[in-house]
Parts: C-alpha cells; structure tokens; sequence
C-alpha cells in the first residue's frame, strides 16, 4: 500500500492506494505550525483507523505547497511511521518536459495534476484545479508540460470581499436560485458564484484558442459544483492530484504498489 499527502493552503487530503485502487481518503485542515509529533500521530491515527500498520505501506508520497510544514511532515513521517518519505520536489523523474521558463518554481500539485491528466486521457488536455487558487494546466498532444494559468479561488474571493467590506457578510459558496439577487446575500452569491464561473469558462476557451481543441479536466473541492453549471468540462475527476503522486511515487522507485 502507498500512502499519498496533498498539502495545500487550506486542505491536507491524504489518500490510501493498494495498487492503482484509491481505498480510502482524509480531507483534513492543514496548519502550518504542526509539530513532527503532531503529523506523525495524525498520520498513524488515520491509518489505525483504517486497521493497516505502517509496515504494510511501500513508501509515502508527499506533494506540499507549503515549505513551513516540510521539515515537520519528513521528522514526523520518520519518527512515527519509519519511512523516508518522498517529495515531489525538483529533481525527481516525471516522465513529462516541462516546457516553461522556470520548471523549478512549478508547484507540486500542479505538476501531480498534469501528470495524472495525461495518463488517464492523453493529450493535448488541460486541467482546471479549484483550491485556494484555481490553476489551469496545459498538457501537449506529446505529453508536454506547456504550462497554465492561476487566478485567486472561490474562497479567496469572498473573504477578500467580505474583509474589505463593512457591512457585506461572509456568504456560503453556492449557486442562488436566480443571477438576479433580490436581498444582500443572494446578490453577493450570484456576483461570486457566476462570476467565478465565467472567469473559468473566459480563462479556458482562451487557452483552448491557443492550444486548440483539448480534453478538458475538472479537479478538486469545487469542481463538481461549477461542472453543473457548465459544459466546458468533459471530465471531473476529484482525486486527480492523489492519482498524480501515486504516479510520480511509481516513476521514482522500480516498482508502484
């Protein structure tokens, strides 16, 4: 079994495989001023919940965008479950050209999902990835990494609306039953979730003139809520990025688990 972190800015998800098969999966807070003791007893509570003893697993994959928590993820990881872990960091093996300017600045996640897109679709695809930013990966028909877009995610959005703001609320993130809002908070849901929804839409058909005709992929917490509402998706995968480092863990050791 392979155990597999995705550390974002606002969600840790960690995901157990046997084999190819995802078996079970945590979406957890993620707190950059954890302790190595603190990760180590969150991961082996986890896997004690799920009755597997750490000897079981092959290795553990780690994919981070937040370098504060590193050091505290390889002790712990370490200490409490006995394996080095392996980051997906500058350097590993990625069966992928990375063809951008910088290829040591591109994010883990971001290289997981275009990784993962094109083994399961082929190319030329592009990923859309909803987090704490939204990311748009862009993957040749030779399975090149051509690279993307960011923009500021839903939840960014409305908290930065709702902090420089008097007397505007925080709002849930969800499609109102009319774009014309007829009070405060069905009016600031229609702005965010429309809104957001034609920046994914606008961003997209902009790189697909660019790129031409392209598979197009939907992943993470807010896919499947903007997918109802468009047609430009052909596909929504969720775990995507879990997939991603299953894949890259394989690519880096002579056999995946």
């Amino acid at each position: 079994m392979l155990l597999v972190l995705d550390v974002g800015n606002t969600n840790t998800v960690v995901g157990l495989f046997q084999g190819s098969d995802l078996i079970s999966r945590w979406r957890l807070s993620t707190h950059a001023d954890r302790t190595a003791d603190e990760v180590g007893m969150w991961l082996r509570q986890l896997l004690d919940l799920q009755g597997v003893d750490p000897a079981e697993l092959v290795g553990i994959a780690v994919g981070s965008v937040v370098p504060p928590i590193d050091p505290w993820l390889r002790e712990g990881i370490g200490r409490y479950l006995g394996i080095a872990p392996f980051f997906v960091e500058p350097g590993i093996r990625t069966g992928m050209p990375l063809r951008v300017d910088a290829p040591q600045e591109l994010g883990a996640d971001r290289l997981c999902d275009a990784v993962a897109a094109h083994e399961f679709y082929g190319g030329p695809c592009v990923v859309i990835d909803f987090g704490t930013a939204v990311t748009w990966e862009v993957v040749s028909a030779n399975g090149e990494y051509l690279g993307g877009a960011i923009a500021p995610g839903p939840g960014v959005t409305a908290d930065a609306l709702a902090s420089r703001t008097a007397k505007l609320p925080r709002v849930a993130i969800a499609p109102p039953p009319r774009v014309i809002g007829k009070g405060t908070v069905d009016s600031i849901q229609s702005g965010l979730f429309y809104g957001y929804l034609g920046l994914v839409e606008g961003v997209t058909r902009r790189i697909l003139d660019e790129l031409g005709d392209a598979v197009v992929i939907a992943t993470g917490g807010f896919a499947e809520d903007i997918a109802q509402h468009t047609d430009i998706f052909r596909h929504v995968e969720p775990d995507l990025t879990l997939h991603g480092l299953r894949l890259l863990w394989g690519r880096n050791h002579p056999r995946e688990p």
